[in-house]
């Protein structure tokens, strides 16, 4: 693994040990934020890196490799917990007190406008970052009314994997493309000897980020919106309350184990790997982990499906962001174009299957070859709807755990759930 990456490395090399001369850039709009920032790009030394922890294994060689290049300006990792709303708010802690403990931020891509709304990082000068070259709706993750406040490193589309060893024995063809077409593969596998006791589908449902992902992924394949193109809450529909029945019919009716509430993606991975579940909902981590276990050779990727069709997945992914209270902002940057660069984002699609945001790269032939997810996954990327992008988004995101929590474990009907999401969602945004 470390000489993949360490070879990998070599052709961006030379332009990070040169280190790169970086100037901030302003407008019109927000202009206290940027003259704030301007010219502050400045200082060398140590820096850290804070993100959620690495489940691969692939992180820290990485951060061998820079720091093998750059000895007077190391960067070392602060791993904060694998929970994304513990790492939020962890974040948000440390920039409540004006630290400088965090340099480098690894933000999921909802967070962006929150961060940059609070000024709590700075806007980044844009020109410096083959931004071109990356998927645009990656991109416009990582900005935030016209300006660019973090920079792409990661992007995720949701897939779902399945047993392709037990749906060919039940003599289904392919990978089911709506729901129904899923719990009646499930219905067959189980007659099978070796299907008995198999949980037939999971996700992540305990009430955490997860939730708000894979509740905005089923409203969304059924037709229907969490906000619409305007941002304002439209989730008490018809078509909204077909996703979220979907979910929870799916708990009452067995298709979804009962535990599978208390699952996140190590729980569901983990599951899924020792042979307990035929189809998983998860990010393409799974892929080079899963070939290491139990169901190596015995799995294969599809579009999540939906309603009357593929569904669409809820766009996930990373964005490196530089923490406004930081030092050595020189060194940061330079460190931002080194872990967002092309080499670096095909390292960790080699070692551990995360989506890079390098359209390229979904394209190459030798790559397909070797990783014959990747136009699944990029069909996932580009059909994938954004949760809200709000600046409110803890309270929008809190607000929907809690009402699709209390659905699946029925302590409402989703049409009393969906009526009492509207209200807090206009609630939190203002409306």
């Amino acid at each position: 693994m470390k000489t993949r990456i360490t070879r990998t490395f070599q052709c961006s090399a030379v332009l990070t040990a040169a280190g790169l001369v970086l100037a901030a850039c302003g407008s019109s709009g927000d202009s206290g934020r940027e003259q704030a920032g301007a010219g502050s790009f400045e200082g060398r030394g140590p820096i850290t890196y804070a993100a959620g922890k690495d489940t691969t294994g692939t992180l820290q060689p990485v951060l061998d490799r820079w720091n093998e290049l750059h000895p007077e300006e190391k960067v070392t990792l602060v791993q904060l917990p694998t929970d994304a709303d513990a790492q939020r708010q962890q974040m948000i802690q440390n920039a409540e007190t004006k630290s400088d403990a965090y340099t480098v931020l690894s933000l999921d891509v909802v967070w962006t406008s929150e961060f940059a709304a609070h000024q709590w990082i700075d806007r980044l000068p844009e020109q410096h970052f083959p931004l071109g070259k990356m998927l645009k709706p990656v991109v416009e993750t990582a900005k935030y009314r016209g300006g660019l406040y973090a920079v792409p490193a990661s992007s995720d589309g949701g897939m779902l994997y399945y047993r392709t060893d037990l749906l060919k024995k039940a003599g289904i063809a392919g990978p089911p493309k709506t729901w129904a077409q899923m719990k009646d593969a499930c219905a067959e596998v189980r007659k099978l000897p070796e299907g008995k006791g198999m949980s037939c589908y999971a996700g992540q449902f305990q009430k955490y980020e997860g939730l708000t992902v894979n509740f905005a992924e089923a409203v969304n394949s059924a037709g229907g919106v969490v906000t619409d193109a305007d941002g304002t809450p439209d989730v008490d529909t018809p078509a909204a309350r077909k996703g979220l029945d979907f979910l929870a019919g799916s708990f009452k009716d067995g298709t979804i184990a009962r535990e599978g509430i208390t699952y996140q993606e190590e729980d569901s991975r983990q599951a899924f790997q020792s042979g307990k579940l035929l189809f998983l909902r998860n990010w393409p981590y799974v892929y080079s982990l899963a070939q290491k276990s139990k169901v190596a050779g015995k799995f294969a990727v599809a579009p999540l499906p939906g309603l009357n069709g593929p569904g669409a997945s809820s766009l996930g992914g990373h964005n490196l962001a530089l923490s406004s209270f930081a030092k050595n902002k020189a060194t940061a940057l330079d460190f931002m174009k080194f872990f967002s660069s092309e080499q670096t984002t095909r390292a960790f699609l080699e070692d551990a299957s995360l989506a890079p945001p390098y359209a390229g790269l979904y394209d190459e032939p030798a790559l397909v070859k070797q990783y014959p997810y990747l136009p699944v996954l990029k069909e996932s990327v580009l059909r994938a709807v954004p949760r809200p992008r709000v600046v409110q988004y803890g309270d929008v995101t809190s607000a929907m755990q809690q009402e699709a929590y209390a659905a699946l474990n029925g302590t409402k009907s989703t049409e009393q759930a969906l009526t009492d999401l509207q209200k807090a969602l206009k609630n939190a945004m203002g409306q």
